[in-house]
């Protein structure tokens, strides 16, 4: 799991956890996912094992390297990753200040 989605996993984790049915739904849209993910490979290696075109093929191969790219949270140093999850919880927290109030502090 990449940063962005750490932080997307967080926030939807803290907020449908204080609504019971929201939870249970959540979970079960999770199920579905894994299934659907499962499908969705399936179809793609029925795609690539029809195909006699190698340009979509060193295209697919060109995805697969890209995807192994360092994610930005993995190259922040841990006194970052730190901040950045303290201010997650500051702002679950209601530990937040108005955007005008925030100006005038800083004028």
């Amino acid at each position: 799991m990449n940063g962005h989605e750490m932080l997307n996993e967080c926030f939807i984790k803290l907020f449908i956890s204080s609504n019971n049915y929201l939870y249970k739904y959540y979970l079960n849209l999770q199920k579905r996912k894994i299934m659907d993910i499962q499908a969705e490979k399936l179809e793609l290696v029925r795609l690539i094992l029809d195909t006699d075109n190698p340009g979509i093929l060193t295209s697919i191969k060109r995805i697969f390297s890209d995807s192994t790219k360092e994610d930005f949270w993995d190259s922040l140093p841990q006194y970052q990753k730190n901040e950045i999850i303290a201010g997650v919880e500051e702002v679950d927290n209601g530990d937040t200040i108005g955007y005008d109030k925030l100006i005038k502090r800083h004028r």
